[in-house]
């Protein structure tokens, strides 16, 4: 057995683990991170990456396939025809190269990659099982980031035409039906990308809308474009399991039990954090239910044993963990660094996309302030028009009284190029005016924003 002294263990190799190692590699410490798969984690492998390709290349031939009958600008084209072998191999490249990438800018800070399950003994010793025998690794300093997985339902195990979003991600080919359990932001975008590749799908949900994480006014026009899509959705349904021959989805709407024939059934109904394999029993951890309980720094109950990403709670997005683990690293190199984002914008990639950031016009009101609101549709803006992409708005919420923005949303073909812009407006802690006295360049999508906030004012130029 062999042994490793190091400044920091980092346990995980996602999105919030290479990005501490990356950081800390940078300060000059000696970093070892354990990773027992693929570097990138489930973002990168077969989450985030692989299926914004998919939803790509389904976007790229829906719109061919839309063609055959001509378009509004004269465009007519033959029928289509998509190889989804190929469509599988250029995803899987994408994840290679950038994959190839996080291990060469690992590298590249001095970073030790140990390849195997680690098991952690106490919070300063973890054991990790490697191709070429078992190691141990002794560290100051330990980042845990062991990510999230697919929650498994108990009637619904995965296994054979029951699938998690990772299963869906490898299919080698276009199951011609598909049910969906679970109308959530993961269930929406693969079930839009293979209605568009030419399966007939339906989606299950327990709730009585769509994407119920987001208000209404936002997921109409996703839900308009789902029905042109010929998707069919059952609220306040409950799938029960498989039928008797397997082959179709038993769901319970009201008083009626159907079954909807499936050649692959997708359980999205959300993640939920991984705290098993790798010996969280073995460490003093103060829990936030099913959680690692964490302070503004990312500091758990043990000292210099730190936590970031999915395993400490929501939001569970990518860039929230590479934050805290870029923060964490400057921390455990002797910087003074919080927690402390006022925002942190989350995208929904379904058709057209959804993007949130800071609070909505109720969450607002909740959180007791007086509100002006501005809302500027993209029927109204000449870029989403020459895009044949009018279906969607800018909506801005900011204090009455004071006009400091407090949450930007938008929903809008492409709209997750402006979620950056949102996210700087509130960071920076901006006014109506100061996006309103903005130049936004013409004729973009981006100029919304801008509509937006001028609405907000009460002198909106283009509506």
């Amino acid at each position: 057995m062999g042994e490793i002294t190091t400044k920091v263990l980092v346990l995980g190799g996602g999105p919030g683990g290479y990005v501490a190692a990356i950081r800390a590699g940078h300060h000059g410490l000696d970093v070892v991170l354990v990773e027992e798969q693929r570097l990138g984690g489930t973002c990168l492998n077969v989450g985030c990456i692989p299926s914004k390709a998919l939803i790509h290349a389904a976007e790229a031939y829906h719109h061919a396939v839309g063609q055959q009958s001509g378009s509004v600008f004269g465009l007519t084209v033959e029928k289509p025809v998509m190889d989804f072998t190929k469509t599988v191999a250029w995803k899987d490249g994408i994840v290679t190269r950038l994959n190839t990438g996080v291990a060469a800018l690992l590298k590249r800070s001095n970073v030790k990659i140990l390849r195997g399950r680690g098991t952690m003994v106490d919070g300063k010793t973890c054991e990790v099982e490697t191709d070429t025998g078992p190691e141990t690794v002794r560290a100051e300093h330990v980042i845990l980031a062991t990510g999230s997985v697919s929650t498994e339902l108990p009637f619904l195990p995965f296994g054979g035409r029951v699938i998690s979003s990772t299963g869906a991600l490898s299919l080698p080919e276009v199951p011609a039906t598909m049910a969906v359990v679970g109308a959530g932001y993961i269930g929406l975008e693969l079930g839009t990308a293979f209605a568009k590749l030419g399966a007939k799908v339906t989606v299950v949900e327990t709730a009585d809308r769509i994407l119920p994480n987001y208000d209404a006014e936002l997921t109409r026009p996703v839900a308009r474009h789902v029905a042109n899509l010929g998707i069919e959705v059952l609220l306040g349904a409950r799938a029960t399991g498989l039928s008797a021959s397997g082959d179709a989805l038993v769901v319970e709407t009201g008083n009626e039990t159907r079954e909807i024939p499936a050649d692959a059934v997708l359980v999205a109904v959300g993640r939920k954090p991984r705290t098993a394999g790798w010996g969280l029993e073995r460490l003093d951890l103060d829990m936030s239910g099913p959680f690692i309980r964490i302070d503004e720094r990312c500091a758990t109950s043990m000292r210099n044993v730190w936590a970031v990403g999915d395993v400490t709670g929501d939001p569970m997005l990518a860039h929230r963990a590479m934050a805290q683990g870029e923060m964490v690293a400057d921390i455990v190199s002797g910087l003074p660094r919080a927690f402390h984002k006022v925002a942190i914008p989350a995208v929904c990639f379904t058709d057209p996309e959804i993007v949130s950031a800071g609070l909505s016009p109720d969450d607002a009101k909740a959180a007791g302030y007086e509100i002006r609101t501005g809302v500027f549709p993209f029927g109204a803006n000449g870029r989403a028009m020459t895009l044949a992409a009018g279906d969607g708005f800018v909506r801005v919420t900011a204090r009455a009284d004071n006009h400091l923005v407090l949450g930007i949303q938008a929903v809008g073909a492409g709209i997750s190029e402006l979620s950056a812009s949102f996210g700087l407006a509130l960071e920076m802690g901006a006014r109506l005016e100061d996006v309103a006295g903005t130049i936004h360049a013409h004729p973009t999508l981006g100029e919304a924003f801008q509509e937006a906030n001028l609405k907000a004012m009460g002198e909106a130029i283009h509506i």
